[in-house]
């Protein structure tokens, strides 16, 4: 598992990402409504790579750089597009991810949602 406990990691890749707009002065391009498209945008290719996939051929593409370079490489793009979006939004994205995760915790309370129970709470509210 990767570690990325140091907020500040967040913050410079950034700082990457703005340099880079910045040097290149693409911020006339970067609006906000732009900006989400693109997300999406990457978000289909990211989606693609896996579609009409079963979860057996999945398992076995893990194990292939070939694959895991391609998905991160999707990857990569979204999380550019997110941080750009972030940036001229002015949003603590680590802020709202905990945020996010504490309403989260509110929402899906263990007792009530762990393991198999969520699962099962979604079958009884469809069926």
């Amino acid at each position: 598992m990767l570690d990325l406990s140091h907020d500040d990691s967040i913050l410079r890749l950034l700082e990457i990402v703005r340099s880079f707009r910045d040097k290149r002065d693409w911020s006339i391009y970067h609006k906000p409504k732009d900006l989400a498209i693109s997300i999406a945008i990457e978000a289909a290719e990211l989606l693609e790579l896996f579609q009409w996939l079963s979860d057996e051929d999945i398992e076995q593409l893990k194990r292939s750089q070939k694959f895991i370079s391609r998905v991160a490489e999707e990857i990569a793009d979204i999380l550019i597009y997110l941080l750009s979006l972030v940036d001229i939004l002015g949003i603590n994205l680590v802020e709202q991810v905990k945020r996010k995760i504490k309403a989260n915790e509110t929402k899906y309370p263990l007792e009530k949602f762990g393991g198999t129970k969520f699962k099962e709470w979604l079958l009884r509210k469809y069926l």
